[in-house]
């Protein structure tokens, strides 16, 4: 359980892009809905526990958690006494948790859960959309998250990004996230899932300009399956050589630039 929670600066809200939240949702909890014991690939260099949330503002075409997101009544709640013993048990074995979603920054409960992990002993790495900069800057000046992945979702004009990301979005919120993330003092990463249908090279290249200077830029090879368009499905993804010329692309902005394919 995460014990003697206190009012924090997230707002609790009781509807989330048209799903309303039942009246006994509680307020200072998270929805946890998936929870994947160890894992190699979600934070580089370490052996890591992931817990999904549910709730996102975004309608993303390309979501492969989307169950979780318009669905998460056909996933029961993880205990956290669940997860507890399992992170206590192998805390010699797992480095942190990555919290993911969904959109993490929706759930009201999120900094008192981050502070709850570090309580027993986890590093903690927040995956984020970005779009509610206050509430990463409140879990950056508690000290709550070690690293942030940050998705970039399209170069930062209203249209691109109401077409990836499958609502309006406040762009300048997305900027005010990138400053806030490259000033904190954590290790971080920004990443775009690149899609033939939304993404051209000179797109991912006015993404790295708008983050020059930044730690990372990672580059993801978009996965046709599962997604929460179904005729995505229909679409080839870049070629990882592909991807690499576009990563070159990019290397005047940002030195560090991965390929994830």
């Amino acid at each position: 359980m995460i014990e003697n929670a206190t009012p924090s600066a997230f707002l609790h809200e009781r509807e989330v892009v048209g799903r309303v939240l039942p009246p006994s949702y509680p307020v200072y909890d998270v929805e946890v809905k998936g929870f994947l014991k160890s894992s190699l690939v979600d934070w580089d260099g370490y052996i890591t526990t992931v817990v999904f949330l549910s709730l996102c503002n975004l309608r993303c075409p390309m979501c492969h958690n989307h169950e979780i997101v318009l669905t998460p009544e056909n996933y029961p709640d993880i205990p956290l006494e669940e997860i507890e013993k399992y992170l206590v048990e192998n805390r010699d074995f797992i480095d942190g948790v990555v919290i993911t979603g969904g959109e993490p920054t929706l759930h009201k409960g999120l900094p008192d859960f981050c502070r709850w992990l570090k309580n027993i002993g986890m590093m903690v790495k927040l995956d984020t959309n970005g779009t509610y900069p206050e509430r990463l800057q409140h879990l950056i000046d508690d000290k709550l998250v070690d690293f942030i992945a940050m998705d970039i979702k399209a170069p930062l004009n209203d249209e691109a990004y109401r077409a990836v990301s499958g609502t309006s979005v406040d762009v300048e919120n997305i900027r005010r996230s990138i400053d806030i993330i490259m000033k904190s003092g954590l290790n971080y990463e920004f990443r775009t899932t690149v899609i033939p249908t939304f993404h051209t090279s000179e797109d991912i290249v006015d993404i790295a300009r708008e983050i020059n200077g930044a730690k990372t830029f990672a580059l993801q090879q978009f996965n046709p399956d599962n997604t929460l368009d179904p005729t995505l499905k229909n679409i080839e993804p870049y070629k990882k050589e592909e991807l690499k010329e576009i990563a070159r692309k990019c290397k005047p902005f940002i030195n560090n630039v991965k390929v994830r394919a």
